[in-house]
């Protein structure tokens, strides 16, 4: 029997990398510990929308919603839409004036002067201020935007007009600045103003300094860009980034509908780049075609998912457009509001201005010795699956250090940012491996024969458990320390090794199995190994009923990978989310299905299959299985904007729940060979009456 050791030096080196690992994961306990403040907002538009439809002056919903716990009204640039609605300006159609011209109903003599002189134009639009000051912010923006070819005066009486060369339907919806009118009356009624202004075409610098002056003497809790653009791109953009840190403001960044990074905006990274990454926010809004279908509750409990799993700080929430079952749609929205408000202070959160993270990237020395840790592991798992160069230490060894050095000295020369993505990438997959590793070694040098009792086996298999999962965390561990940086808490960087990392464990194991195990229950010669028996398995001939099974776990491991990630677009059970929403309140965090469902009660049936000396065809399959579960505990780290703490205590509940459904799939394996047993046994017992007959 081949008999593999483990190089004591290379796991002291990687005892030593786990002690830098552990070093760094607990200064980012510490910095996500201290961001948690969020910013409570909803879209000063909508408190408009829903005082209007109840019927209330706007003072009484802004004051119902602040004692809600809304922190922030976001405000959006003005519109000649919403200005026709106001009354503080209008946009007249040029045909429209000169059809109630010829139509005699245009009174107004100065209009009527105008129109005899052949001054209106039916292809202009004409601007009429009615409030001094939006008029001045109006003519303002209409001359930086259209220039003044396009925008002209003209003297209607004693009033002001322009005249502007634009098409009428798209002049309404076109963005006019930032309202100083509704700003005050958010800042007025005690919120903060979330401002959301969008970029202007060929945009300048003065156009970017005077966005800001407009802002100027408004308390702004952040700034979120509206539209596909930043303010400032493409060359204006140094510009922003000066403003914005003169006044000390925030950027806001939207998460994308995917829930994962962010909706692209051009020069967003740049501006986030040139502020510094502690003055970046990571916001989120419900979908609008998603939200009507939420119960309240249900709203509320993915708002404390959201800020607690993707480290997101701006809550923009959206009003209910419908009132719940016995209740006005005021009460409707001011209980949706309070609750979240509620939900999240018990949880720990301030409401506030967004928190941000301190800039946070991990000491080089420490991240090299996490680099060594990883390059002696992949060693170590070489000598575990290579029997040549597991009796040769010498070779092990130049090994460590070529990829040592690869690995270390980049980061230690402050480059280093591919290198510790293939090291996360190296811990993710290969510490699960080298962890179902070493219980393979255990099971192949457990020497009793006796059977062993049901309570026993149930307790060995779960001890067996803990202690493979605690070494996989040792991966974990490792693949935090790798990444650990501002960037990637707020996803302007991610792993993207996540769906690798849900097969390759699984190969690696594989051949680790076929270098200890005979799968064909056959005496196994030292010169045997995986080629051979991969050879003997392709030569096996195949029943139809063997394909129909292949297939159906063909099919399984395509559902398993899809599933993964936040793109598949893989539909969710209604069952499954049920069950989801059950686990988040039973637990600090919910467990993951593919560990406390597969994985773990996998690994307990693979314990009874080794102890109960079951076919080896049938361990195998079970300990790939099981494989998986591990591989899911340390791939939940590469999720970087989940802190660090979250991770762990999903894991651990994982562990726990999983051992618990495995106790109970041995107990029922047990009692389906007992039932099996006595129907064999009263079988043989009618055979032989039948013929002693």
């Amino acid at each position: 029997m081949k008999v593999f050791k483990y190089n004591r030096w290379l796991v002291l080196v990687i005892v030593i990398g786990l002690l830098a690992a552990l070093a760094i994961s607990f200064q980012r306990n510490a910095v996500e510990r201290a961001n948690r403040q969020v910013d409570l907002a909803i879209d000063y538009e909508g408190l408009q929308e829903l005082a209007q439809r109840e019927g209330l002056p706007e003072s009484v919903v802004l004051e119902k919603a602040k004692e809600a716990g809304i922190s922030s009204l976001a405000v959006y640039e003005t519109t000649f839409k919403k200005l026709n609605d106001n009354g503080k300006a209008a946009a007249i159609d040029g045909s429209k004036i000169l059809e109630s011209y010829h139509a005699g109903t245009l009174e107004d003599p100065s209009w009527r002067q105008l129109v005899a002189s052949g001054k209106i134009n039916g292809k202009e639009v004409y601007v009429v201020g009615h409030d001094p000051q939006t008029y001045k912010e109006v003519k303002e923006d209409l001359l930086r935007r259209l220039g003044s070819d396009r925008v002209t005066v003209l003297q209607v009486g004693n009033e002001e007009v322009l005249a502007v060369k634009a098409h009428y339907d798209s002049f309404l919806k076109m963005n006019l600045g930032m309202p100083t009118d509704e700003m005050k009356a958010v800042n007025d009624a005690g919120f903060h103003v979330l401002a959301r202004p969008s970029n202007y075409e060929n945009c300048t610098p003065d156009d970017v300094k005077a966005v800001f002056a407009r802002l100027d003497g408004f308390d702004v809790s952040e700034i979120v860009f509206s539209g596909q653009q930043s303010l400032g791109a493409p060359k204006a953009l140094q510009t922003t980034i000066d403003e914005m840190k003169e006044r000390q403001i925030n950027l806001g960044l939207i998460e994308a509908v995917t829930q994962l990074q962010f909706y692209k905006q051009d020069g967003m990274e740049e501006i986030a780049k040139g502020l510094g990454y502690d003055h970046v926010a990571r916001l989120y809004s419900i979908p609008k075609d998603e939200q009507p279908k939420l119960k309240i509750d249900t709203a509320v409990e993915r708002w404390s998912n959201t800020d607690e799993e993707r480290n997101i700080r701006i809550d923009l929430l959206r009003i209910y457009d419908k009132p719940s079952p016995n209740m006005s749609l005021m009460e409707t929205n001011m209980k949706y509001f309070q609750e979240t408000h509620d939900k999240l202070v018990a949880h720990g959160y301030t409401i506030g201005k967004a928190g941000t993270f301190e800039s946070y990237n991990a000491s080089k020395v420490l991240r090299a010795i996490v680099m060594l840790g990883v390059a002696a592991a992949g060693v170590l798992y070489l000598s575990l699956v290579i029997p040549r160069l597991n009796a040769r230490t010498r070779y092990q060894y130049i090994l460590f250090v070529v990829f040592g050095l690869l690995a270390a000295v980049p980061v230690l020369m402050g480059n280093g940012s591919k290198i510790r993505v293939v090291a996360a990438l190296a811990s993710a997959n290969v510490f699960p491996a080298i962890a179902v590793i070493f219980q393979l070694d255990r099971v192949r040098a457990y020497k009793e024969k006796a059977r062993i009792a049901l309570p026993r086996l149930i307790v060995t298999a779960a001890i067996a458990l803990f202690v493979t999962g605690a070494l996989s965390y040792i991966g974990a561990a490792y693949l935090s320390a790798s990444l650990a940086d501002t960037q990637y808490f707020l996803e302007f960087n991610i792993f993207r090794g996540i769906k690798l990392t849900f097969v390759l464990p699984l190969i690696l194991v594989g051949i680790a199995f076929l270098q200890r195990f005979d799968i064909f229950d056959g005496r196994m010669d030292d010169t045997e190994g995986v080629v051979e028996q991969l050879k003997r398995i392709l030569d096996m001939p195949v029943k139809v009923k063997t394909l129909l099974v292949m297939f159906v776990v063909l099919v399984a491991g395509v559902v398993f990978v899809a599933r993964s990630g936040h793109t598949s677009g893989m539909p969710v059970s209604q069952t499954e989310l049920r069950f989801r929403a059950f686990l988040e309140q039973a637990f600090y965090a919910r467990p993951r299905t593919k560990e406390l469902m597969i994985g773990h009660p996998a690994f307990m049936l693979a314990a009874m299959a080794a102890l109960r000396k079951w076919p080896t065809m049938v361990f195998f399959a079970l300990v790939l299985v099981a494989t998986i579960g591990q591989g899911s505990m340390v791939e939940t780290f590469a999720h970087m904007r989940t802190p660090v703490y979250m991770s762990f205590m999903r894991g651990i509940g994982g562990i726990v729940l999983g051992a618990g459904i495995g106790a109970v799939a041995m107990i029922l394996v047990e009692l389906w060979q007992a039932v099996m047993a006595r129907a064999r046994k009263a079988n043989a017992a009618e055979k032989k009456e039948s013929k002693a007959d």
